[in-house]
């Protein structure tokens, strides 16, 4: 697995690696990570076309779902310990 492409934003690190003929997206926040993977023969423009995929909309909904992860890790946390 190797890294191809680092995008900047300013709330997430997001990672595009090159593995066995698909595209992993690591999108990360904190000690939560979400991934995605992408067969690269689904692709038309190879890795251009995942920067393409990572529009406002999708980011926006990655934000969403970081704190719906963190609220269920909290409250499963919470009941761990008490």
């Amino acid at each position: 697995m190797r890294i191809i492409a680092e995008l900047p934003h300013p709330d997430f690190k997001i990672s595009i690696l090159n593995m066995n003929q698909k595209f992993i997206v690591k999108i990360e926040q904190g000690t939560l990570e979400q991934s995605y993977k992408i067969a690269e023969m689904d692709l038309t423009d190879g890795v251009n076309s995942v920067f393409e995929l990572l529009d406002e909309e999708f980011l926006k909904k990655v934000g969403t779902r970081f704190i719906e992860m963190r609220t269920d890790f909290k409250d499963a946390y919470y009941r761990y310990n008490f």
